[in-house]
C-alpha cells in the first residue's frame, strides 16, 4: 500500500538540487507495509561490533524502528530530534516499555560511526536505562535493501550532495516483528506517539497515515529544505484564516441585538 503525495509535482523543487532525476525523487517516501512481519534472519552489527539478527530485538516490547544513517547532515537529525522531544513528554521509557533500533542505510558506515551517535542521542534522551535499550546498527548492502524493501522505505543515493535522499519519519513495530503503524514527518504529536507504542505493544495495527500528512511535511531530502512551493501554501492557508476570521468577527458585528421588552 502506497502513501502517495497529493501534490506529486513538488518534487520538481528539488530537481536542480541533486542529480536524481524528478521521477527518482517522487519515489522517496514511505510504502506504508502495515502488517508486514520483518524477517528475523536480518544480519547486522551493533555500536559495539557485535554481531545481531533482527529479531534479537523481538521479544516482549514494541519497537521504534528508525531508517537513517549517522553521517546525515540534517534531515536525518531533525527526525531524531522531534523523536527524542515526543518521548521526553511520556512516561514511557526506552529500555523499560520498548526499544529503539537505530538501522544505517549507507553500508560504508562502521560500529564505530553508529557508537559515536548512540552517546549523542542517549544523552539528548536523558534517561536512565535507555542504554540497553536503543540500539544503534549497521549492515550491507543487501541486507539494509531487503529491510528497506520490507519495510517500504525508499531511498536513494545522490551522488552530487554524495548523501542519501530519504523518507521522514519512522515505524512502529509490534513485539513480535510486524509492522504496526507509521509515524511520518519532523514532529510527532506526544499523545500518538504513546498511543501508536500501546496498540504495538498490544499487537495491534493501526491504519495508514492520511495523505494530508505526508503533503504539510513534503521536505527537500537534499537541501534540507521546505520547498518554496510549500512556503507559499503555508503562507496562503494563513492569510485565508485571518480572512475567514476577519468575515467571521463583521458577521457577528451585523447580527441585530436582541431587544428586552419590559
Amino acid at each position: 500500500m502506497k502513501a502517495r503525495l497529493i501534490l506529486p509535482f513538488l518534487v520538481l523543487l528539488t530537481a536542480q538540487a541533486s542529480a536524481l532525476t524528478p521521477a527518482e525523487l517522487q519515489r522517496i517516501t514511505f510504502d506504508q507495509h502495515i502488517g508486514q512481519v520483518l524477517s528475523r534472519d536480518l544480519r547486522f552489527r551493533e555500536s559495539s561490533g557485535q554481531a545481531v539478527s533482527l529479531g534479537d530485538y523481538f521479544g516482549d516490547k514494541p519497537i521504534l524502528l528508525v531508517l537513517g544513517y549517522y553521517h546525515c547532515p540534517m534531515l536525518c537529525t531533525l527526525i531524531n530530534d522531534g523523536m527524542i522531544a515526543s518521548l521526553q513528554e511520556l512516561r514511557l521509557s526506552a529500555g523499560r516499555d520498548f526499544r529503539i533500533v537505530s538501522v544505517s542505510i549507507d553500508p560504508s558506515e562502521a560500529p564505530e560511526t553508529a557508537a559515536a551517535k548512540k552517546i549523542q542521542y542517549l544523552k539528548q534522551y536523558g534517561r536512565a536505562g535507555a542504554e540497553d535499550g536503543w540500539h544503534f546498527l549497521v549492515g550491507d548492502k543487501n541486507t539494509i535493501a531487503q529491510l528497506a524493501s520490507e519495510t517500504g522505505f525508499r531511498f536513494a543515493y545522490d551522488s552530487v550532495s554524495r548523501e542519501f535522499a530519504h523518507p521522514t519519519g519512522f515505524i512502529v513495530v509490534t513485539p513480535d516483528g510486524k509492522i504496526s503503524r507509521y509515524l511520518l514527518g519532523l514532529r510527532f504529536d506526544a499523545r500518538e506517539l504513546q498511543a501508536a507504542i500501546t496498540a504495538a505493544a498490544n499487537r495491534q495495527e493501526g491504519s495508514l497515515v492520511k495523505q494530508l500528512t505526508l503533503v504539510c511535511f513534503h521536505y527537500n531530502p537534499i537541501t534540507g529544505k521546505y520547498g518554496a512551493l510549500i512556503i507559499n501554501v503555508l503562507r496562503l492557508s494563513s492569510i485565508l484564516t485571518l480572512i475567514l476570521l476577519l468575515a467571521l468577527i463583521v458577521r457577528l458585528g451585523r447580527r441585530p441585538r436582541a431587544t428586552v421588552t419590559s
